[in-house]
């Protein structure tokens, strides 16, 4: 049989469905460790590194008969080739349904599904979601034109997407200087031609031309207002985006099942009174609204839209999740609760907002290795990652 390659898209629609395959993951158990296929549904999932492979092949062997029985193999590396490998070193033992992930977990970590928020509305808001980071980005669309929110650096799929869409990507906008992925919204400037638009609190020293947001300004297409309410706190110049009255895209500020983390700046107190008067702001505005986060902790936060799934909240239910934290009623208790869930935050965070500044130029290889890795931006994420190894 001859070894055939799948793409990233098509292992998250296995795995969404609840196909019955294994997944060997043939990466160093440090890369493993770093950053992990996660998907919808529990899955049965293996990481057997490549080198062992070469050193101790009969043993791998061995140990993947044990995990996988007769399940289809679906094998992945960095780049796709000691996956390559790793298959015919399996075709070779007598496994026959074996295929391994072109582009490696590089495409598992940059590849967006696109799902559509609002069906048959006069305009279309679309969550992009990126399983391989757990964060979302957003378009919406009207009278043939699209705007971006926090998008990726894949501008190739941003781009692609307009063109089926065939609207023009006009503007993009962030919702504060990213630390944790390499943003999109400069690379888009100049390849799409859009109007790049910032907080000046988180970009008053970029190396580039964009245009400083004005808070409470209208900056939607004609007939559909988009207010920008600045709401500092994760960095002193995030900023949340109030669409049509119904949909808040609320960056790193407000999670489905947490908070932002007001500690990555090491000026933790005052970060965190901000966040604490943020989200008091946030609970007048957000009545009946939808809340669009920067990132999920978990596939469990995922809800159906005409059978995709998309994170997304009405505030109400936002405030049930995270009774706990908006519950305490001042500045002091919440200090306690930021500084209880504090950890240390991935060296490469300081490279990352360098990068998104313009600050710093690195190789596009160097820029993919950079960018792998879930996030750690929200507060309460400690709490959850114990609890997770507990039970």
């Amino acid at each position: 049989m001859s070894i055939v390659k799948y793409s990233a898209l098509t292992l998250f629609n296995w795995l969404k469905n609840g196909e019955d395959i294994a997944v060997l993951d043939v990466r160093s158990s440090e890369d493993f460790a770093r950053q992990k296929v996660e998907a919808p549904r529990p899955f049965l999932q293996e990481n057997i590194s490549y080198y062992d492979f070469l050193e101790i092949e009969e043993a791998c062997v061995r140990r993947v008969r044990e995990f996988a029985g007769n399940r289809p193999i679906r094998i992945l590396c960095v780049l796709g080739r000691a996956a390559r490998y790793v298959s015919e070193i399996l075709e070779k033992n007598g496994f026959t349904d074996i295929q391994y992930l072109d582009g490696g977990i590089n495409a598992w970590g940059t590849f967006l599904i696109p799902v559509l928020l609002n069906p048959g509305k006069e305009y279309e808001i679309y969550q992009f979601i990126r399983p391989g980071k757990a964060s979302c980005s957003y378009g919406l669309v009207k009278d043939g034109e699209m705007q971006l929110f926090d998008p990726s650096h894949n501008t190739k799929f941003y781009l692609d997407f307009a063109a089926e869409k065939n609207v023009k990507i006009s503007r993009t906008f962030e919702t504060h200087l990213q630390a944790d992925y390499i943003a999109g919204s400069r690379a888009l400037m100049e390849q799409a031609g859009a109007e790049f638009l910032a907080n000046e609190a988180d970009f008053a020293d970029a190396q580039f031309q964009y245009t400083p947001l004005k808070n409470g300004a209208d900056y939607g297409p004609e007939g559909l207002p988009v207010e920008i309410h600045f709401t500092p706190g994760h960095t002193p110049g995030s900023t949340s985006y109030l669409v049509d009255n119904q949909w808040l895209i609320s960056g790193d500020t407000v999670f489905i099942q947490s908070v932002g983390r007001p500690d990555l700046g090491g000026e933790v107190e005052t970060w965190s009174d901000m966040l604490f008067d943020t989200l008091a702001h946030v609970r007048k505005i957000a009545d009946n609204v939808n809340i669009l986060p920067g990132h999920f902790m978990s596939w469990e936060e995922a809800t159906s839209i005409n059978g995709d799934l998309a994170f997304t909240a009405p505030f109400s239910q936002v405030l049930e999740f995270n009774r706990a934290i908006y519950s305490i009623d001042n500045k002091k208790e919440f200090l306690a609760f930021i500084k209880a869930n504090m950890r240390q935050q991935p060296e490469e965070y300081a490279t990352i907002r360098q990068i998104n500044a313009g600050l710093k130029s690195i190789s596009p290889e160097e820029e993919e290795i950079l960018d792998l890795g879930k996030n750690q931006c929200a507060a309460s994420a400690k709490a959850a990652q114990k609890t997770a190894e507990e039970s």
